[in-house]
Order: structure tokens, then sequence, then C-alpha cells
């Protein structure tokens, strides 16, 4: 999934659980994509290379998958959320839930850029069905679900939220995914 979809998603899911928690929640919605655009930047900005070369070759074989991997591994998270539990922190724990429904899905909707889901215990990669954006492995559905995910998310966190701005931020950002959909696959 997009960044910005876990945010929304995560949010709906977990904030009712975690009312105070809202900053914890977003943060483990967001952290685990933050190495991949430091990475990016890293290699478009610095090094000047092209979105093939960054994408289809640098990314895999990168310093930063041990990173990317271990934001993603359930048996890191499951470490993290059990040890938030038991100390009774209920900001970590909204962290580290976030930080699983993040994994779970991306374990779903990533094909050949899965992530390690067992690091650092397996190198074992499973291949999502239906990749969130790639058109050889369902990116079209994939990403038509990811957009309805987030229109639901934010009707759902509309609904819950009194806020103009918080309705707003929410409506623009379902439309914003929607018309990027239509851009990127419709209109093809």
């Amino acid at each position: 999934m997009n960044t910005p979809a876990h945010a929304v998603v995560n949010l709906a899911l977990l904030e009712t659980r975690w009312p105070r928690c809202t900053w914890p929640i977003l943060a483990g919605a967001v952290v685990p994509d933050l190495p991949m655009f430091v990475f990016y930047g890293w290699e478009k900005l610095v090094l000047d290379l092209k979105e093939p070369q960054i994408w289809r070759t640098d990314y895999f074989v990168s310093s930063w998958q041990p990173v990317i991997d271990a934001l993603h591994s359930f048996p890191l998270i499951a470490l993290a959320l059990t040890v938030a539990l038991r100390l009774r922190l209920p900001r970590a724990t909204a962290f580290s839930a976030s930080l699983l429904v993040h994994a779970v899905c991306d374990f779903f909707l990533h094909n050949e850029d899965a992530h390690r889901q067992l690091f650092p215990l397996s190198d074992y990669r499973f291949r999502g069905p239906i990749s969130y954006w790639d058109p050889a492995h369902h990116g079209t559905l994939g990403s038509a679900l990811e957009v309805a995910a987030v229109v639901v998310a934010s009707i759902a966190l509309a609904r819950r939220h009194r806020s103009i701005g918080v309705r707003l931020t929410l409506a623009a950002t379902a439309l914003l995914f929607v018309a990027g959909w239509i851009a990127f696959y419709a209109l093809r």
C-alpha cells in the first residue's frame, strides 16, 4: 500500500481502541516506509539515478533492505507488541499494533517487491497474489482495493470526528486517491 493509505486505514482501524494515541498510530503506519524514502532520496537526488535503475535493481540489493524488512517483520513486531502490552504502555502498544496492521496489509499487496516477513529468522518472502501497483500482478485490482479502503476509512473517520479541518483533510485524501487511480489506471 502507499504510505498515506496506511495512515488513513490504520487510524480508522485502531483509533477506537486507542483514542488518545492518534500520533503513535500514525507513526506506526508511516515508519515502516521511511527507510524507502531515504533510500529513494539518496539514489535520485544524490546519485542522480533513473527510476528503472532505482526500483528494478538497486532497491533489491540496497543495504537498506534489512532495515525495511525489520520494520515489516512479524516476529519483531510481535515482540514489540508483547513487550508494550506486558509493560502496559498504551502509546507503544498502539504504535506496535499499527506496525502490525501495516505489515499485514503489505503481506497481501506486495509481489515482486515483497518484504522478508519473518526477518531475521528467515529470508523467505511471501509474494502476495495481488500487487498494490504492478499491473503484471493485478495492480489495477490491487490499487482499486487500496482506493476503496481509503475511501471507506476516510468516511468512517469523518463520521467520528467533528472537526471541519479533519473532515476536509479526509475528503481531500480520498479524492486524491480516486483521482490518482483514474489518472494512473483508467486513462492509460
